[in-house]
């Protein structure tokens, strides 16, 4: 089949265009102390393209862990929900999308798949890939945030929909950001529609801060091009030699914390954004914060929020989970 006729069933909307006040949040986190930058700003083309080599280092357990869980029961969780519009928050290269896409192609089902991503280059390739792989699969990109897309899902045409978040990246989020998210999930889903999420599990501090400082040094890599990309973004002057990686677990919060520490003073511009940075030698950015949960927990959360819990599926350490819920109200 030829491209030109692949991309007969292949839509991307730019959620982008309903943003207002772009950057906002990046004057907000650099110029408050202690500074923080939000995660979404790992995600231009390159920070995509070295999160997916993340996924593949021996110390990074979540991802091939998570993928174990989904060949296992990916046959199950198509069953149960049925044939249903597919919406994944966060799609990245749609790798175990592939492992339910399986699932519910061998039932027969033909699924409409809406992948949602922040970096538009990686969606629109991943997009053409897999219409390669599913021919008959029709694939309605969404770039953006979680938010934006959510807010541009019309109602489906399919049985049901089921909406899933992977990779346990509801770990990024705080609790208050966890409970807004959460909450604007379950508005866009009707009674009887679906919800798959994805959470990493609690465990020792040694296993956790080897999977965020790799001895290959990719994830520091992945944290510093989050200077690049602001520097691209927001006609910024960071240079990241300046700038080390570190992950550390906090005990207390159960979360890992990723920063940036600052090695030497200096100032950065970021002149789209009209913004100075002034820098001070050891002064540090938190660039994200990953969560790690309590099974039992999160599904009381849910079941709170009108997402009642079908089956929960785990590995046999119980490092990652999988909860598939059901909107109820």
């Amino acid at each position: 089949m030829s491209t030109a006729s692949l991309t007969t069933l292949i839509t991307i909307l730019d959620c982008h265009s309903t943003l207002k006040n772009d950057g906002e949040d990046v004057i907000q986190g650099l110029t408050k102390n202690p500074k923080t930058l939000p995660a979404k700003y790992f995600y231009d083309s390159r920070g995509s393209q070295l999160f997916e080599q993340i996924c593949e280092l021996p110390e990074y357990y979540p991802t091939r862990t998570e993928a174990s869980i989904l060949r296992q029961y990916a046959g199950e969780i198509a069953r149960i929900t049925g044939d249903c519009e597919l919406v994944e928050l966060g799609s990245g290269s749609s790798t175990k999308t592939r492992l339910l896409l399986n699932a519910y192609q061998s039932r027969n089902y033909s699924c409409k798949y809406v992948p949602v991503d922040v970096s538009a280059s990686i969606l629109k390739e991943s997009a053409l890939q897999l219409q390669v792989e599913y021919p008959a699969l029709q694939v309605q990109g969404l770039i953006g945030t979680y938010e934006q897309a959510l807010a541009q899902l019309m109602p489906t045409s399919r049985p049901s929909r089921m909406i899933f978040f992977l990779g346990s990246s509801l770990g990024n989020f705080t609790p208050q950001e966890c409970d807004v998210l959460l909450n604007q999930i379950k508005d866009v889903l009707a009674p009887g529609d679906y919800f798959l999420l994805g959470i990493d599990l609690q465990k020792s501090q040694q296993i956790l801060e080897a999977a965020y400082n790799d001895s290959q040094g990719i994830t520091a890599a992945f944290n510093l091009n989050m200077l690049d990309h602001l520097n691209w973004r927001f006609q910024g002057d960071f240079d990241t030699n300046l700038f080390t990686h570190q992950a550390i677990y906090n005990q207390q919060e159960n979360q890992i914390e990723m920063y940036l520490h600052c090695q030497t003073s200096h100032v950065v511009n970021l002149e789209k954004l009209g913004l100075n940075v002034t820098w001070k030698t050891g002064e540090s950015i938190l660039t994200e914060i990953s969560r790690k949960f309590d099974l039992d927990t999160v599904e009381k959360e849910l079941d709170s929020k009108g997402l009642k819990t079908i089956k929960s599926f785990t590995d046999p350490q119980k490092w990652f989970g999988l909860i598939l819920c059901q909107a109820t109200k």
